[in-house]
């Protein structure tokens, strides 16, 4: 039987069973309706979504799935419009290309309960602070002037704190060469939209972040890909690709790459700077896993704006990873007349960054218990890394690269060479277990096929290895 048939078959029944529950009431678990039917977690998923989409059922992570309140006498469901004009609409005007955002949206997209979550982007709840948080923004609701209209670049006292976070004790930087903004992402949306004409190419680590390669597109952007290695992305294509493309500017993550982990050696930091500066560009520095370093990581390097006096590297440095999903607050610094580009564009699609969130930011890193956290989140990241590793080389060895990341919360894994990657997740969430498909993280053709696994997203170390050991049957399920 397909896809698709089963789907609608399932929903039938589930249709069918509905009024056996009271408003409020339980569903059976995903697990339960799997057993029952004889379909998989993916059926049985796209079932539920259906039933959702139909305002039939309440779906609550975590907590399961609801019969949804029945709608009142009269109600009557609206005819469906005709949208065919859209497809004609959005086809018709040059550079509206949809960005391509399915590799994003399985890092963003809670899956099933009785999924085990090896792709999500965020750390697992048990890895927050959600007292500190609530405390924080409880006492910044109470500050002065707390829900009044915040000056346009971010509070001062905020950006002063980034500016001494990002620049060291050095003092590299001031508080003047600080915008805030509403998380990292818009803080890229930002950085390429003020930096990069629409058409004109834009460098990227290949392979990168999905984010990264969405925003671009979405921007109007050509992604040009540039390999990464052991040590980094490799200054000499880097060299050959401005001189090709005279691109203006290359997003790069010197820090745990995402997804290959890699950390940008001294030697090629130097060479990155140097060669951007020769070919009149800036390097757009996604500092993202500077707070995700794990307890037995090496000292870190300082991010390459420290190292910059010539206005070259635009930086990011968002506190919505170690922190929480909801508290979109970043920084994004940079020198000279660029600045005045990125505080433009950013008040044009924004305005500002609502100052209760900025209050409660202030509070957040002023309290004992942040820097508690990071050493408390530093601690779990390495055992569930280990958990990772432990069990990919019991059960998948051939899989994991030689050298392993002490910081980010990501492996990436080199499938070999003829595997479908694609059908492997798809596996692995038959099996119970999401992970994903490397191919939205190259901007061109992927060298071979890989999958990237996250494991800050599982609720334990115990999770994490019994996860691999669901991917590993899925493995061997589909030959890889």
């Amino acid at each position: 039987m397909n896809e698709p048939s089963s789907v609608n078959e399932l929903a039938d029944s589930l249709r069918r069973d509905l009024d056996r529950y009271s408003e409020g009431e339980k569903l059976p678990s995903s697990r339960a309706l799997v057993e029952r039917h004889q379909v998989s977690p993916v059926t049985v998923s796209r079932a539920i979504a259906l039933l959702v989409s139909e305002g039939l059922v309440v779906a609550r992570p975590g907590a399961g799935v609801f019969r949804a309140p029945r709608a009142a006498p009269g109600g009557g469901a609206a005819r469906p419009g005709d949208l065919s004009w859209q497809e004609v609409a959005l086809s018709a005007e040059v550079g509206t290309a949809n960005p391509g955002v399915g590799g994003l949206l399985t890092t963003l997209t809670v899956p099933p309960p009785d999924v085990i979550d090896l792709n999500g982007g965020y750390p697992h709840s048990s890895l927050l602070p959600e007292r500190t948080l609530a405390a924080a923004l409880a006492r910044a609701g109470r500050r002065p002037g707390a829900w009044g209209r915040p000056p346009v670049d971010g509070l001062t006292e905020l950006r002063a704190w980034f500016a001494r976070d990002i620049g060291g004790p050095g003092g590299s930087l001031s508080a003047a060469e600080v915008l805030v903004t509403a998380g990292g992402q818009s803080a890229l949306t930002t950085a390429l939209r003020s930096l990069v004409a629409p058409g004109a190419p834009v460098l990227v680590e290949s392979p990168t972040y999905p984010g990264t390669l969405a925003v671009a597109r979405a921007a109007g952007l050509r992604p040009v890909p540039v390999p990464v290695d052991a040590d980094g992305v490799r200054t000499d294509l880097l060299a050959e690709a401005f001189e090709a493309t005279r691109a203006r500017a290359f997003v790069c993550q010197p820090l745990f790459q995402n997804p290959t982990g890699v950390v940008l050696s001294a030697r090629r930091r130097a060479e990155v700077l140097r060669i951007a500066r020769a070919a009149g560009a800036f390097v757009i520095e996604d500092d993202f896993a500077r707070r995700l370093v794990h307890a037995d990581s090496a000292a870190l390097p300082p991010p390459l704006a420290a190292q910059d006096p010539d206005g070259v590297v635009v930086h990011v440095r968002s506190l919505t990873k170690a922190a929480s999903p909801s508290l979109r607050v970043a920084a994004l610094t940079a020198r000279g007349p660029a600045l005045e580009r990125l505080r433009a564009v950013q008040v044009v699609d924004s305005f500002f960054v609502p100052r209760p969130l900025q209050e409660a930011t202030l509070e957040l890193v002023g309290d004992p218990g942040w820097a508690r956290h990071l050493r408390t989140l530093a601690a779990e990241l390495r055992d569930r890394r280990e958990a990772a590793v432990a069990a990919l080389r019991r059960g998948l060895p051939g899989l994991l690269g030689p050298a392993v990341p002490t910081g980010g919360y990501h492996l990436w894994l080199r499938l070999p060479d003829g595997v479908d990657e694609a059908a492997v997740a798809a596996a692995a969430l038959r099996a119970g277990v999401g992970v994903t498909p490397g191919r939205p993280y190259f901007a061109a053709e992927p060298p071979g096929p890989h999958l990237r696994l996250s494991y800050a997203a599982a609720e334990s170390a115990a999770q994490v290895a019994e996860g691999v050991e669901r991917l590993r049957r899925a493995c061997t399920e589909d030959g890889a």
